[in-house]
C-alpha cells in the first residue's frame, strides 16, 4: 500500500532531517557519493528485493497546492497498485512512497533527507514543484539517485552536464509558453495581453517564450507568491491595463482565485491557461469551494471557465474516446479513492506508467544504472500525445502541447493540433507520424 495511505506523520521529519545532516557527510549505504568530487556509483540497487523496488516522492499533501496538487500522488498510487495486481515489475511490486513537503522547500529538504537515507529509496519519481524540487536536485544527483520525472516544467530539468541524473517529464514552460505566444498572436492579433505568473521559474521560463511571439503586446505583467492567497491587486492591475488576453501560468488555486477575482470586479478577458493550472476539472472543484458563502455561490463552475483557452499534452478526462484517458478511469475506479477523477490525477498516472515501463526495460538485475540505461535508450510511445525525450544530451520530456476550449456545459473542443518546438528560439512543428500504443500494447507491468 503506497506510504500516503499508511498513515505517515510528519512529526518525525525534524528529528529525520538533523539526522541527515549527519548522515550526508559520509553518505549511506548504496545512497551515493562517498566523498566530494567522486562520481556516485551507480551499480548499485538501495531499496531493490527479490520481491520489492522502493520510490520515493515529495508531494504536496498538505499547505497551499495540495488543492490542485493532492491527485498527483492519488493518480501514481492507483497505477502502481494496478501494476502490482498484475504481477508487478520483472516479479517486483512497487513500493511507492509519497511524503508531504506542504510545497514548503525546507520540508522538501527534511523529507528527501528522510527518503534517502531512512528508507533507502531505488530513485525518486515525480518529485513536484518548481521551488521545492529546485532545492533537493544537487542532493539527488551527489546521492546517485536517479531523478526521474519532477512534476515541474522548469527548464534546469534538463541540464544533462550539471545534473545527469534528473530526468524532466512535463513540457517545459518556455516549450508551452511559445506554442501559446503564436497560438494567440494568430486567433488575437492586436489585442493587448496580460500575464499573470508564478514568482520563479514558472514565471521567469513562461515569459521567455510567450515574448517571442508577443512582447509588443503585452501591457502589463503580474507575478504572484504561492504563500499569498490574494489576487485583487495582480487583476486590478490586468484590468486597468486594459489586457484583452491573460495568460496564466499559474498552479490551479491561484487560476481559480484569478478567475473569480476577474468575475467579481467585471474583468472578462480571454484566458490562455498553462497545463500547470489547466486540469478544468480540478478547477471546477476549486471554482466550488471557493464561491462558496460568497455572492457567487451557486454560480456553475463552467460560468466562469466557459472559452478557456488551455494546453497540455496528456489524454483528458472529458475525451473519454481516448483509450488512455478511458484506461485511465477504469484503473481509478478500481484501485483510486472516493474523489472523482481529474486530468491532474491522470498526470500522475501517466507518470507512473512511464516510471513502470522504464523500469520493465531496465530488466530484472535491476541497479540504479540498468535504469538510467532504460531511460536513455526508451522508445516512449504512450499514453502523451506528442513525443517524449530522455536520450542521452537531452532530458527535455514532452517536447510540446495542443490547445483546447472549454464550453459552457463542460465539454471541450481541441482547437489545435499538438505541436512541438525548443526552448530556445526555434520553429514550432506540428506533429507528424507519432504513434502512440495503447494500453494493452505498452509493456509496463508483468
Amino acid at each position: 500500500m503506497p506510504a500516503n495511505r499508511r498513515g505517515r506523520h510528519l512529526a518525525r521529519a525534524a528529528a529525520a532531517g538533523a539526522l541527515a545532516l549527519v548522515m550526508t557527510a559520509t553518505a549511506c549505504t548504496g545512497a551515493g557519493q562517498i566523498e566530494e568530487g567522486v562520481p556516485a556509483d551507480l551499480d548499485v540497487a538501495p531499496g531493490v528485493t527479490d520481491d520489492s523496488v522502493v520510490i520515493g516522492a515529495h508531494h504536496p499533501l498538505t499547505g497551499p497546492a495540495a488543492p490542485g496538487y493532492l491527485s498527483i500522488s492519488r493518480g501514481a498510487s492507483a497505477v502502481f497498485d494496478y501494476v502490482n495486481e498484475q504481477g508487478g515489475v520483472n516479479g517486483r511490486e512497487i513500493d511507492y512512497r509519497a511524503e508531504d513537503d506542504a510545497y514548503d522547500p525546507s520540508m522538501t529538504i527534511d523529507v528527501t533527507r528522510e527518503l534517502v537515507i531512512r528508507d533507502e529509496i531505488f530513485a525518486m519519481m515525480g518529485g513536484l514543484g518548481t521551488p521545492t524540487h529546485s532545492g533537493v536536485i544537487d542532493y539527488l544527483n551527489d546521492e546517485g539517485v536517479p531523478d526521474i520525472f519532477p512534476s515541474s516544467g522548469a527548464l534546469a530539468w534538463n541540464n544533462t552536464e550539471v545534473h545527469p541524473l534528473t530526468y524532466g517529464w512535463q513540457a517545459d514552460y518556455t516549450k508551452e509558453a511559445k506554442v501559446q505566444g503564436e497560438y494567440i498572436a494568430e486567433h488575437f492579433p492586436g489585442q493587448s495581453v496580460g500575464y499573470l505568473y508564478q514568482n520563479d521559474d514558472v514565471g521567469v521560463d513562461s515569459q521567455a517564450g510567450l515574448d517571442q511571439y508577443l512582447e509588443d503586446e503585452v501591457v502589463a505583467r503580474q507575478h504572484y507568491e504561492s504563500e499569498v492567497t490574494d489576487l485583487s491587486a495582480q487583476i486590478a492591475e490586468l484590468d486597468r491595463a486594459g489586457a484583452d488576453v491573460v495568460v496564466c501560468s499559474c498552479i490551479p488555486a491561484f487560476t481559480a482565485m484569478g478567475m473569480l477575482e476577474a468575475s467579481r470586479i467585471g474583468f472578462d478577458p480571454q484566458w490562455m491557461v498553462s497545463s500547470i493550472g489547466g486540469d478544468t476539472a480540478t478547477l471546477q472543484g476549486l471554482l466550488q469551494e471557493f464561491t462558496s458563502d460568497t455572492p457567487a455561490e451557486g454560480t456553475p463552475a463552467d460560468a466562469f471557465l466557459e472559452d478557456t483557452l488551455v494546453t497540455t499534452y496528456l489524454p483528458r478526462v472529458e475525451d473519454p474516446e481516448d483509450e488512455w484517458a478511458q484506461f485511465f478511469i477504469d484503473v481509478y475506479e478500481e484501485y483510486g479513492g472516493e474523489d472523482q477523477i481529474t486530468n491532474t490525477h491522470i498526470f500522475g498516472m501517466s507518470q507512473a506508467v512511464m516510471f513502470a515501463q522504464a523500469l520493465k526495460s531496465a530488466g530484472p538485475d535491476l541497479t540504479r544504472q540498468a535504469l538510467v540505461d532504460a531511460l536513455e535508450n526508451e522508445e516512449w510511445r504512450g499514453p502523451g500525445h506528442v513525443p517524449f525525450a530522455s536520450s542521452d544530451g537531452d532530458h527535455g520530456g514532452h517536447e510540446g502541447v495542443f490547445v483546447v476550449q472549454h464550453q459552457s456545459d463542460g465539454t471541450q473542443d481541441w482547437v489545435q493540433e499538438a505541436r512541438v518546438t525548443d526552448r530556445e528560439d526555434g520553429p514550432i512543428e506540428q506533429v507528424e507520424g507519432f504513434d502512440r500504443a495503447t494500453p494493452e500494447e505498452l509493456e509496463f507491468h508483468d
